[in-house]
């Protein structure tokens, strides 16, 4: 992996994100987890109903040999199986979570903007753990620019941190994050649903194997 020509491609594609709602509606909502299977990796795409939750569809791929894991560019180890998973999806989602960064990056292009300028689709990343930036009243700034959010989800609980990912902007953020909290989870129903499914699969494949 050459991370010098990895970051001038990211750099490069950054230009191209922008950070305007695509959408009127949102009826679907999706999210995409990838979650460690051996020396392989499993992602799984869950789509929901809004606002109800009922899940519509899900999908998995399991991606052998994948890149090692190196801050920053997490999009290139677990973007192809994300990738493989969605593309076997019958309906896709008007908006979808990511669990990773948006443009909370330190060059502006998270996972999930990454993954959507792939897809040409509205996305939105979560993390539970801020990398970079600093949080000042619920958002967030890296070099004096705001680039996330910082949100209290659950009581007695650490906060989540979000960022647009692709053609959604700061505001749908902010509204339509406290929308997808389902209490007594801390993160985004549609990662949540597939977060826990992905890990189920695992240890299904785990006991076969």
């Amino acid at each position: 992996m050459d991370l010098f020509e990895l970051k001038k491609e990211q750099l490069k594609l950054a230009r191209k994100i922008s950070l305007k709602d695509d959408f009127s509606t949102i009826k679907t909502i999706g999210g995409a987890v990838c979650v460690q299977l051996g020396n392989k990796l499993l992602a799984m795409i869950v789509v929901c109903g809004l606002p109800s939750f009922k899940i519509i569809e899900k999908k998995s791929y399991v991606l052998n040999n994948p890149l090692s894991y190196k801050p920053g560019f997490l999009a290139y180890r677990e973007m192809p199986a994300i990738i493989e998973a969605y593309n076997q999806l019958e309906e896709e989602p008007d908006l979808l979570f990511v669990m990773g960064a948006g443009v909370l990056h330190p060059r502006k292009i998270g996972i999930a903007s990454h993954l959507g300028l792939a897809l040409n689709k509205a996305t939105i990343g979560i993390q539970e753990k801020l990398i970079i930036g600093n949080a000042e009243k619920g958002k967030i700034f890296l070099d004096d620019e705001m680039l996330g959010f910082e949100m209290k989800t659950k009581e007695h609980s650490n906060p989540i941190f979000a960022s647009p990912g692709y053609l959604v902007s700061m505001g749908t953020v902010l509204n339509i994050i406290p929308k997808t909290i389902i209490h007594p989870h801390k993160i985004p129903e549609p990662l949540y649903l597939a977060r826990k499914i992905a890990k189920k699969l695992v240890k299904t494949k785990n006991k076969e194997a």
